[in-house]
């Protein structure tokens, strides 16, 4: 790995996004892995995109460890950036790593033409960005056609058995989980003082802090920008600003509804989750496994676990996301739609008890009766207690199958 110049601009560089992982933690294999390594040999770019401290530059240092790297946060590094950005991408020796680019993304146009040049070497660039939309803006502009684009979240089920719905699956928490609730504390501190700031001129931190919480516990609703707005004394066009500030920095999901209608009448709004359920908790005040679940917020937390991890499989297997939900102006509600690939779906509704039950699959047996066009799966993801039967799955009627959220995500790609 190559550290970009000698000299004392770049001595200032934070290096602990370098060496976490290499100095003192394991690696933990990434599902992503072949997507990129097949990419790579066929763009000239790749670009992942996802929230800070995913685990994207990590990756991208362990499948490519002799690229050169540079980080553009330190504020002299973008200070040369923007003043010379054709002579800082000659001092380095590709392929190189950037690192946060969305500090910098005029530096993509500099990159096209370097591409340009010679466009038969493959797998010369690795991008990471924590800011999806503009970033996204930029690769349409600069990048089409030489870049492959990917979203890496934090780790998932498949991929650690250390994930769970307490922790959620930053690296460095399932890693080191003695400290979750100091790196939970420093993430917030830092995302608010970066992400944030560098999105908007927000200057009431403070308020902003409490509408993270706020949305927190909106996990799993569907999204009611007046009920936030009001819950605390903020305008609607101020909460569309932030909530778009958490969606940019891949903090949430919106899941929309199913774009076909069953002949019924659809409720038109997503439902909001939060990426990373550890977070959540960490929000709300739950600070051990046992204030979980005897939380009111058990269910809804575990439902937004369910899509994240849903989400994450999908992608890392090269997937669009795919994922949906039904609810009608009759009140049939099915949590999840999963559109697997032409006329394929597979409906889901999320359970945190132990033990399935068949009448938990009512919503799932009326939608489906309303659907003509596609093969149907229908599954109920609860919480089997970890003995020899959860390995199993449980039938609970005809074609209705219970299964455990890992098994569950077999059934989804």
């Amino acid at each position: 790995m190559h550290i970009f110049g000698n000299s004392n601009i770049w001595r200032g560089i934070e290096f602990f996004k370098v060496i976490l992982y290499i100095s003192h933690m394991e690696y933990i294999v990434r599902s992503i892995e072949r997507e990129l390594q097949k990419a790579a040999k066929h763009f000239a770019a790749l670009i992942i995109t996802g929230p800070r401290r995913a685990g994207k530059t990590t990756i991208l240092q362990q499948l490519f460890p002799h690229a050169s790297y540079l980080l553009l946060e330190d504020p002299d590094v973008v200070a040369r950036v923007r003043s010379d950005p054709r002579g800082v991408l000659n001092e380095l020796r590709p392929p190189v790593i950037l690192d946060e680019i969305q500090n910098t993304p005029e530096l993509l146009n500099y990159v096209r033409s370097i591409i340009d040049e010679n466009p038969a070497k493959k797998g010369r660039w690795f991008i990471t960005g924590s800011q999806e939309a503009p970033l996204m803006k930029g690769v349409t502009e600069s990048m089409a056609g030489r870049a492959a684009i990917f979203s890496l979240f934090p780790i998932s089920i498949t991929e650690s058995p250390k994930v769970t719905l307490f922790r959620g699956g930053f690296p460095e928490v399932i890693l080191n989980p003695d400290a979750a609730h100091i790196w939970y504390r420093s993430y917030i501190q830092t995302y608010l003082e970066r992400d944030v700031r560098a999105i908007s001129d927000i200057r009431d931190i403070a308020t902003f802090r409490r509408f993270l919480a706020l949305v927190a516990s909106r996990c799993g609703r569907i999204l009611n920008k007046t009920d936030l707005a009001s819950s605390i004394g903020v305008s609607v066009p101020t909460i569309t600003q932030w909530l778009n500030i958490l969606e940019v920095t891949g903090q949430i999901l919106f899941i929309p509804p199913f774009f076909e209608n069953f002949g019924k009448r659809l409720i038109k709004s997503p439902k909001l989750y939060f990426v990373d359920s550890g977070l959540s908790c960490h929000l709300l005040g739950l600070d051990s496994e046992k204030m979980l679940h005897s939380s009111t917020f058990l269910g809804p937390l575990f439902e937004g676990f369910a899509a994240s991890e849903i989400i994450k499989h999908r992608l890392n297997a090269g997937k669009q996301r795919g994922l949906y939900y039904f609810r009608d102006q009759q009140g049939l509600e099915v949590d999840f739609i999963v559109h697997t690939g032409g006329n394929r779906l597979v409906l889901a509704e999320v359970k945190t008890g132990k033990t399935a039950l068949p009448d938990m699959a009512a919503p799932l047996d009326r939608l489906a009766g309303s659907i003509k066009k596609y093969e149907v799966q229908k599954v109920v993801i609860y919480r089997p207690i970890a003995d020899k039967t959860a390995a199993k799955f449980v039938s609970l009627k005809p074609e209705t199958k219970a299964v455990s959220l890992p098994q569950a995500l077999t059934m989804m790609v």
